[in-house]
């Protein structure tokens, strides 16, 4: 599978528009990223869905706090039977800053992550659900039919994804550089080690920050908002993996936390763009991706896409396009 992130920063047509563009370039699938202060991310697959014929679709990903874990199912189903079918789950934590925004803390992350995939899947399945756990559901059901919905979940620490390994379909690891995938592919071998038979094969993806353009400079200049935030939330291991300062991430953190973008994008360093994000000419970005791909199964090319979106997307399909011809 190769496919795209859109973020719903952007108006909803717009949206659809670019995964038209995304379709007819090869992509296979669309996700639309989710924060409460961009537009909604349903509202925006709902659209895609629309202007589009072969494309998946799904959230990139949906979290387990804001919405009540069986209303998101069904809304999931619901995009799965206006898409035909081609609705894909991702479902994660979400991201921690904006959650805080809204009073949520994340706590027992995994194991809410887990019950509510896991819960959809037995409303998807015709049954009756009790849930007395992260969240509470009685005697829950939906009072349609829905088809079986492939669930990816979005990961970064070991534990997340060692879980997505053993019980999902696949993951949407978070990382942008082959180090990290190299580290990433030893917590999915170790959840595939408990994974039963009966859960099929399992798709590794690679879920990674992506900014591509003609000329170099643009590329690395566009990346700068997306890793800014990537650096101000990094774990101390992850920043450990790529040698990076663990005091000027900080500093990015605490002017995000105040709102100074300006100040927060501009304390980016170079070493921070080549390790979260894949950033670059096309040159540049198809052999990072090739590295990338030495450990995962299939590769999602999240935000920025690149300073021109429209552009990126062509781009990207065409670099794509040559993995496939390989």
């Amino acid at each position: 599978m190769y496919g795209l992130e859109l973020t719903p920063e952007h108006p909803v047509a717009t949206l659809a528009d670019l995964a038209a563009d995304a379709e007819a370039s090869g992509f296979d699938a669309a996700f639309v990223s989710h924060h409460y202060n961009n537009r909604d991310q349903f509202m925006a697959l709902t659209d895609i869905a629309h202007e589009t014929d072969d494309l998946l679709v799904g959230p990139g990903i949906a979290n387990p706090y804001e919405t009540h874990p069986v209303t998101l199912a069904s809304r999931m189903a619901t995009l799965d039977e206006l898409s035909g079918g081609r609705g894909l789950f991702g479902i994660g934590p979400g991201d921690k800053s904006t959650l805080a925004n809204l009073g949520y803390d994340q706590d027992g992350a995994l194991r809410r992550t887990l019950a509510t995939f896991k819960v959809a899947q037995q409303l998807w399945a015709g049954e009756r659900v009790d849930h007395d756990g992260t969240f509470q559901a009685a005697d829950a059901a939906l009072n349609y039919e829905v088809g079986s919905i492939p669930v990816y979940v979005g990961a970064q620490g070991p534990h997340m994804t060692r879980m997505a390994a053993k019980h999902a379909d696949g993951v949407l690891f978070n990382g942008s550089h082959p180090r990290d995938y190299e580290w990433a592919a030893e917590q999915v071998a170790h959840g595939l080690d408990d994974r039963p038979e009966s859960r099929g094969e399992f798709d590794f993806a690679a879920y990674a920050s992506v900014s591509i353009a003609d000329e170099e400079a643009a590329a690395r200049e566009a990346a700068r908002p997306p890793v800014a935030f990537i650096a101000g939330s990094a774990a101390p291991p992850l920043l450990d993996r790529h040698d990076l300062d663990h005091d000027r991430a900080s500093e990015i953190s605490d002017a995000i936390s105040r709102g100074d973008f300006e100040e927060a994008f501009g304390t980016v360093t170079p070493a921070m763009i080549d390790a979260f994000c894949i950033a670059g000419t096309p040159t540049d970005v198809e052999k990072k991706i090739a590295g990338v791909l030495e450990h995962a199964d299939s590769f999602v090319a999240g935000s920025p896409l690149g300073p021109d979106l429209e552009t990126a997307i062509e781009l990207l399909g065409a670099v794509l396009d040559r993995f496939d011809s390989a």
